[in-house]
């Protein structure tokens, strides 16, 4: 027995070594291969992101000879500003953008509160209906806006409030071709993607104890001061969140945008009809040789790169200098798990 017992021992240590080793060995192909997985994914993300970027990029420093040059691929042979000083005139550029900055800042001030509002109100405030309501905004972010395009251009082209306003001037207000469209949609909860900020604030808010609430409300605090005092505090980083995203999207928003301005005042409807300033500039500005280059296609499409580059640059330095702050307020607001 105790021959059988020797001899069996060494056997059992040599499979419990073999068994460690294949565990190993697999965990090890486990961990490179999803490794391996994750970093062709975010690759293939970046790329698609930034590679249209480097390309807008690689066009819009390029002069005339590098633009007909077959051998000029990605780095230009002669860096000239000329596109953006071209760009920057027709566009009327530090107008347009002036307007743009205004606009989305506004937006973005109005749709906050108002989300704020709401999402701790559907958070904390129970009431007979209220699962109904906030269906209601979920609703809002699953409807495309196509499908309520004529009924908002309607109301705002003869917008009237409870009839005072035909009462008082004779006929409604037309507010087509300003900016009181977004500023009242925004106002009232109907902005651009107002449903979603609605959805993060409540999904923030409830993950806030009841506790802190409670212990205000024993100190002697009333609601609004609670909310004023101890919730907003709590809320910043989900406030940094929605803003940031609100700017954003009323940025680069061209849908209302354009069905609301008739003339291109902001930067997204601008991109739309960038052509087609760029070509009146060069046509009756006096630009000499660079007229006979309006009807040439190549040409036309550098000018147009060089105006998207310039209309997504300053959302490119805001996010270089709030990115810090912006991916610790989404990792805090719950949006990433």
């Amino acid at each position: 027995m105790k021959v059988e017992t020797a001899v069996q021992e060494p056997v059992e240590e040599a499979r419990a070594h073999r068994m460690a080793t294949a565990a190993y060995w697999v965990g090890f192909a486990k961990k490179w291969s999803w490794n391996l997985v994750r970093f062709v994914l975010i690759f293939g993300i970046s790329f698609v992101i930034i590679y249209p970027i480097l390309l807008k990029l690689s066009i819009a420093f390029k002069s005339m000879d590098d633009l007909y040059d077959s051998t000029v691929i990605w780095v230009p042979k002669e860096i000239t500003l000329d596109n953006f000083k071209l760009v920057f005139q027709a566009m009327s550029y530090p107008k347009v953008l002036l307007n743009t900055m205004l606009l989305s800042s506004g937006v973005m001030l109005l749709q906050t509160i108002t989300c704020v509002l709401a999402g701790y109100g559907f958070a904390r405030i129970k009431f007979r209906g209220s699962g109904l309501l906030f269906a209601g905004v979920v609703f809002t972010i699953l409807v495309p806006a196509h499908t309520i395009m004529i009924p908002l251009y309607l109301n705002f082209k003869n917008f009237d409030f409870l009839g005072l306003i035909e009462l008082i001037t004779g006929k409604p207000a037309n507010l087509i071709n300003t900016y009181w469209p977004f500023i009242i949609s925004s106002a009232l909860g109907m902005g651009v993607k107002t449903g979603l900020y609605v959805y993060i604030f409540r999904q923030f808010f409830r993950g806030i104890p009841r506790e802190i609430e409670e212990a205000a409300y024993v100190d002697g605090a009333g609601y609004f001061t609670t909310f004023r005092r101890v919730i907003l505090p709590n809320a910043i980083p989900s406030m940094v969140t929605v803003m940031l995203f609100s700017f954003v999207w009323q940025w680069n928003d061209s849908f209302f945008t354009n069905m609301y301005l008739n003339e291109p005042k902001v930067m997204s409807s601008m991109m739309s009809s960038s052509g087609y300033a760029i070509a009146t500039h060069l046509s009756g500005g006096g630009q000499g040789e660079m007229t006979s280059y309006v009807q040439d296609p190549f040409f036309m499409s550098m000018m147009m790169n060089t105006s998207v580059l310039m209309a997504i640059l300053p959302l490119i330095i805001l996010y270089v200098f709030v990115q810090r702050h912006f991916v610790e307020s989404v990792e805090r607001s719950g949006l990433v798990g």
